[in-house]
C-alpha cells in the first residue's frame, strides 16, 4: 500500500520478568480496512492491542498510532488521542448502574463542554444506528438481551466518531443468528462511516465474513499477514489446525465468493 499506516507497529519486543510475549514483532494498518489478529491462546493478541493502546510500555521497538510514538502522546494530547478511538470491549463492559442512554453519554459528556441537548441527540442517532429507540435508552443494562448489550457497547464506542475502532471478540457469546446480525451491523457502519477496524477474535466466521486483512501471530510475532486467501496458504502446524480444520471449511468454503470489496470505499 502507498498511503501511510494508521498504526505502525515496529521491531516490538513484549516481555513480562523473563517470559516474552513479542519478540521483534512488526504490523502495519492502513486507513478504512479491517484488520483480523489471531492467534493461539497466549500468542499475545490482547497484550498487542494493549500495547497499540499505550497501555503497556515495550521492552523494545515502537508503536506509532497517527504517525506519532503512542507514548509521546501525554497530558491533553493523550485525551484528545483517547477521543479519536473507540473500543468495544468482549462482554460488553457497560456500568451496571447506568442507563443504556448515560453509558453511551458517558465519553460525550467527558468532554466537558458540549450542551446536554447535544449529547442527546448525538446519543440517540448513535442508538438508531444501532436500530434501538429512545424507549430502550432508558433501560438498565441488566434488562438487555445479549445482542442489545454488544449494541449499546458499540454505540458507545462510536459516540465520538472515531477514526479507529477497536473489538476484542465482537461475537462472543452471541448465537449464531445474533452473530451474523452483528456482524452485519459492523460491515454496514465501516462502510457508511470509513473508520479503520483493528479485530481481535477466534470466530472463523466473523473472520471470512469482515476481514479485509488477516494478521497471524504465532512464535512470538506476526507469522504471516495479508489477505484470508494468502493466509490460508501458509503451512504451519497452526494453520493446519485453525485454518484447515471442519469448522474452517463451514466458515470458508464461500470465501472465493464473497464479496472482498467490502472494505474499500
Amino acid at each position: 500500500m502507498t498511503e501511510a499506516p494508521i498504526i505502525d507497529v515496529d521491531n516490538l519486543t513484549t516481555a513480562f520478568g523473563t517470559h516474552v510475549v513479542h519478540k521483534d514483532l512488526s504490523l502495519k494498518i492502513y486507513p478504512k480496512e479491517i484488520l483480523a489478529l489471531v492467534g493461539g491462546s497466549g500468542s499475545g493478541k490482547t497484550t498487542l492491542l494493549r500495547q497499540i493502546l499505550g497501555l503497556d510500555r515495550p521492552r523494545a521497538g515502537i508503536v506509532r498510532v497517527f504517525g506519532r510514538p503512542v507514548h509521546d502522546y501525554v497530558g491533553a494530547e493523550r485525551v484528545a488521542l483517547t477521543h479519536r478511538w473507540g473500543m468495544l470491549f468482549q462482554a460488553g463492559a457497560l456500568f451496571s448502574a447506568l442507563p443504556v442512554f448515560d453509558n453511551i453519554a458517558l465519553p460525550l459528556r467527558e468532554m466537558r463542554n458540549l450542551p446536554e441537548d447535544l449529547i442527546r441527540e448525538v446519543v440517540l442517532m448513535r442508538l438508531s444506528w444501532m436500530g434501538l429507540t429512545a424507549q430502550d435508552a432508558a433501560l438498565m443494562p441488566s434488562a438487555l438481551s445479549g445482542g442489545m448489550v454488544k449494541r449499546v457497547a458499540l454505540a458507545r464506542a462510536l459516540a465520538l466518531d472515531p477514526e479507529l475502532l477497536f473489538l476484542d471478540e465482537p461475537t462472543a457469546g452471541l448465537d449464531p443468528q445474533r452473530s451474523d446480525e452483528f456482524v452485519e451491523l459492523i460491515r454496514v457502519l465501516h462502510r457508511e462511516l470509513g473508520f479503520t477496524v483493528v479485530m481481535v477474535t477466534h470466530d472463523l466466521d466473523t473472520i471470512a465474513a469482515l476481514a479485509t486483512r488477516v494478521a497471524v501471530l504465532a512464535e512470538k510475532k506476526v507469522l504471516v499477514e495479508g489477505t484470508l486467501e494468502k493466509v490460508m496458504e501458509t503451512k504451519h502446524p497452526f494453520f493446519d489446525a485453525f485454518f484447515h480444520g471442519e469448522r474452517a471449511v463451514r466458515a470458508f468454503g464461500a470465501t472465493n465468493s464473497k464479496d472482498t470489496d467490502h472494505g474499500k470505499s
